[in-house]
């Protein structure tokens, strides 16, 4: 099964989170079935229709959400008084939590991809107790290095792209965190510096993520909207090294290594290379490794994957559902 037939949500609401947010969220499914919530990427990329298929409604309860600062959820980082001070991977899993209690979810089987990894690990690891498995797709761990390589090593790959990403930033910046610099540059007060940062940041992303033959741009071509959201937020949390201690979701990995996972990582991944989800599936007694050769960032086939992923996840059953 690559994805289930698209259905509209049964129920829908705006949470109050706190700090002047609120984030939109969405179930759907069946009512009765294993409870499971989606961790979309980015940060800023938003949940779209399409999420929902990827769990079978006959089996799931699945909840669907937009982080804070984008989607349906509000204020959208992209206004020019966004307080981006109270956006942190912190506050991320604390909204999971207030969303799983405002639900009356005891336990859920957590999912997601790029981004989305990295948050659920780290929600996994702090909550434990409230996770019944997770299927995860193009894999990452918010590394400092991987962060990087995103922004800095990647102009080796792809020098001519590079320059042009790195020249909007002043030249006494360029040899500092990039990501950082451009998170500068899409909080100016002029809206034709902000503009221009959006561009060449979607264009960027769009250069480095896969080597795949035939892989098309999906982030540059977005609405510009969309753009503006994304690029604000993603520069934010890596520019602030995703508001993590390095390493930390290897070193908690001992809290979590006890529950059934699979890992899915796309062979062309070439800005967020196989190595980290190597090195956390060798970590993981429970884990299950996925390599995906056709594919990129959550490309080619990785869809039908991370279907077949969830459609096991969906036996593993809460005590309170056990019959």
């Amino acid at each position: 099964m690559s994805a289930y037939p698209l259905i509209e949500p049964y129920d829908s609401g705006q949470l109050d989170v706190g700090d002047g947010h609120s984030i939109y969220w969405e179930t759907v499914g069946l009512p009765a079935g294993t409870p499971a919530v989606w961790l979309h990427g980015g940060p800023g990329g938003g949940s779209a229709p399409g999420h929902r298929r990827h769990f079978d409604p006959s089996r799931y309860r699945a909840v669907i959400f937009d982080q804070r600062g984008c989607g349906r959820s509000r204020p959208l980082a992209s206004d020019p008084d966004a307080d981006l001070s109270t956006n942190t991977t912190d506050h991320l899993v604390r909204d999971l939590e207030r969303l799983r209690t405002h639900l009356d979810i005891d336990r859920w089987v957590v999912a997601g991809v790029s981004w989305g990894v990295t948050l659920g690990l780290v929600y996994a690891e702090r909550h434990p107790e409230r996770v019944l498995g997770m299927a995860f797709a193009a894999v990452s761990a918010g590394r400092w290095q991987t962060m990087q390589w995103m922004t800095r090593d990647m102009g080796r790959v792809f020098p001519r792209e590079w320059e042009r990403f790195a020249e909007l930033v002043p030249e006494a910046e360029r040899g500092g965190d990039l990501a950082a610099a451009y998170a500068r540059l899409l909080a100016s007060p002029d809206p034709a510096l902000r503009e221009e940062a959006t561009r060449r940041w979607c264009a960027w992303e769009d250069t480095h993520v896969s080597l795949a033959p035939g892989h098309r741009p999906d982030v540059s071509v977005a609405d510009v909207s969309w753009q503006q959201v994304f690029a604000r937020l993603v520069t934010h949390y890596r520019g602030h090294r995703r508001f993590l201690a390095d390493n930390e979701v290897m070193a908690n990995l001992h809290r979590i290594n006890h529950i059934p996972a699979v890992l899915i990582h796309g062979r062309y991944d070439v800005s967020g290379p196989l190595d980290t989800a190597w090195e956390l599936h060798k970590a993981w007694p429970a884990s299950r490794l996925v390599v995906v050769d056709d594919a990129g960032h959550f490309t080619g086939s990785m869809g039908r994957e991370l279907t077949a992923a969830l459609d096991s996840m969906s036996r593993v059953q809460s005590p309170s559902q056990a019959p």
